[in-house]
């Protein structure tokens, strides 16, 4: 079937320049998003094109404003498997000091490098657990992994490459083992009793997460919204809420850049009957803006990242008044489904819609945190059945949407893994078959990649590997303000293909165009008569070129125009 989609130009148009112009060609806009052929979107560009001559004085030129999301590349790191710098076998925070120029040498004309903005490091404060998402001190450093000494020279050094370090933040509920609950559990009249929520031994229920939302304690139940070493902290208290504004503008002193805030939508949804509950929604989101207020106090520039688990975005629109980002769980199941399948949908539409719902939330201010998968699911490389072409376009899809997209450590070399958890956190693979060499972590014996170990000594070498498409296209990310920082529109193409993913990101100033074949077969695509673009910004195929608004699009491949 022959498809057209609606020019970038005339989008532009349709959605950002002035109120005088919107409402003259509302009905526009409107038959515009239901636009089935090309002869009608040709009948509403020129309606507008027409508005815009009369609104002008007759002058063709237009001033042309967009709502930009100025983005970087983020790299998840669960340090405990990411690199070792004394041999013990876990990751420390020394390791990824030694590890920064993969991430990042801090030089743009350099291309051996990941290219990454930022790091968010997975908990890295006490824990009695291997993951560390239960905190005994939120002052202090996980002694596995360093010292304050430690985490205070990987700030200064990533600051150096221009890396932004963002910490995972575990607010909602503290360790079983912390002194605040074992206080608390040992004596009713403690003052630390009332940080935590507590029941009579008749309470009984499911929690928000399905699993038991009461424990046993000394004396009487508490709740606990993941498990029992997870008491939920109460923060109808006052003196909690300030404990945690005051942890928080600790770090950002000590020199942290901002927080990947988990489960921030449990704080006061906990049990069953909470879920989609308006009045806990509100609850939630109060105490989100009482601790954003207080982390800017410390710092204005301050980032914050809630974890909003929910694949339905409109779900974190609200949480868009006090953070800067959600992360995107919807559109990672749309990524994915798309590389898997090799079938394409539109995205324009789906993303234009839901971030005007969070830029009318956030006053304009939203970034978007697009990511494939993280910690708490099956790895990518596993979802798409240890297929390297659909890692590619997954990448593709990925590293060309607008915001901060974040990559979970081993996604660019293609590392495997499926729950349970510890499967999914295996040692980050370094060496050619896994060789037990300095740095390597072996706190974890490979399961899920036993029979497969992509590492990035063999990757870095081939210029056809994931990792190098990773580098490639972070770099020309890193180069272009449209892909780093701009919006997404609509690509005016036809294509008798179902495989062609297109879409246009722009800022005021510049306009990229994305075409990403998701199919094992190279594609024919004609740009439609009133897109611009004449050049090539980079293609996964060096032979792709423009002739005349046709462009072949490799299989499995990427090309970007400007």
């Amino acid at each position: 079937m022959k498809r057209s989609t609606t020019s970038m130009r005339s989008l532009k148009r349709l959605l950002f320049f002035t109120m005088l112009t919107l409402i003259l060609v509302l009905g526009a806009c409107s038959n515009n998003d239901n636009a089935k052929n090309e002869s009608s979107s040709k009948t509403e560009n020129e309606a507008v094109h027409e508005n815009e001559k009369a609104d002008n004085g007759g002058n063709d030129a237009v001033t042309v404003e967009v709502d930009e999301q100025p983005g970087t590349v983020y790299y998840e790191i669960f340090v405990r498997s990411f690199y070792d710098s004394d041999g013990d076998g876990i990751g420390d925070l020394q390791g990824i000091i030694q590890k920064l120029d993969y991430l990042n040498d801090g030089n743009p004309d350099t291309d051996s490098d990941l290219g990454i903005g930022g790091i968010w490091l997975m908990p890295i404060n006490p824990s009695p657990s291997y993951h560390g998402y239960d905190v005994t001190d939120y002052y202090d450093i996980n002694p596995q992994y360093g010292t304050k000494e430690d985490f205070k020279e990987l700030l200064d050094e990533a600051h150096k490459r221009g890396i932004k370090i963002i910490m995972d933040l575990v607010v909602n509920h503290s360790s079983s083992e912390h002194p605040w609950f074992i206080e608390a559990n040992q004596n009713v009249d403690s003052t630390y009793r009332d940080w935590y929520v507590w029941g009579d031994d008749s309470e009984t229920g499911f929690s928000a997460t399905g699993g038991p939302a009461w424990h046993r304690g000394t004396e009487g139940k508490y709740l606990g919204t993941f498990w029992s070493g997870m008491p939920d902290l109460n923060f109808d208290n006052e003196e909690v809420r300030k404990e945690m504004i005051q942890i928080g503008k600790h770090w950002l002193e000590f020199g942290v850049d901002g927080f990947r805030i988990d489960a921030a939508k449990h704080i006061y949804e906990d049990l069953q009957s909470h879920v989609n509950d308006e009045s806990i929604v509100e609850k939630n989101i109060a105490w989100w803006k009482e601790f954003q207020a207080g982390m800017k106090e410390a710092k204005p520039d301050v980032y914050l990242l809630g974890e909003i688990y929910d694949s339905a975005a409109v779900k974190s629109v609200p949480y868009a008044a006090a953070f800067d980002s959600t992360f995107h769980f919807g559109l990672a199941e749309k990524m994915l489904t798309m590389a898997e399948k090799e079938s394409a949908q539109s995205l324009t539409t789906m993303l234009e819609k839901i971030y005007k719902l969070f830029n009318d939330t956030s006053n304009g201010q939203f970034i978007d945190a697009p990511f494939l998968t993280n910690h708490d699911q099956n790895r990518t490389m596993s979802v798409l059945r240890n297929d390297v072409n659909h890692a590619k376009t997954a990448a593709s899809l990925l590293l060309t949407m607008p915001g901060n997209p974040f990559i979970y450590y081993g996604e660019e070399i293609g590392m495997l893994g499926m729950k349970p958890d510890e499967q999914i956190r295996e040692p980050m693979i370094w060496y050619t078959d896994g060789a037990i060499e300095t740095g390597q972590t072996t706190w974890e014996r490979w399961i899920s990649n036993r029979d497969d170990l992509p590492s990035v000594e063999e990757q870095s070498a081939d210029p056809a590997s994931l990792l190098s498409h990773y580098r490639n296209l972070i770099h020309v990310r890193n180069a272009s303000a449209a892909l780093s920082d701009g919006m997404i529109g609509s690509l005016g193409v036809e294509t008798e293909s179902d495989a062609i993913v297109s879409y246009a990101r722009l800022t005021n100033e510049e306009q990229a165009g994305v075409l990403i074949n998701l199919g094992p077969e190279p594609v024919q695509v004609t740009l439609d008569a009133d897109e611009s673009y004449e050049e090539v910004l980079y293609a996964s195929d060096e032979a792709a070129s423009i002739d005349e608004g046709s462009i072949t699009v490799p299989a499995y491949g990427i090309v970007i125009l400007k």
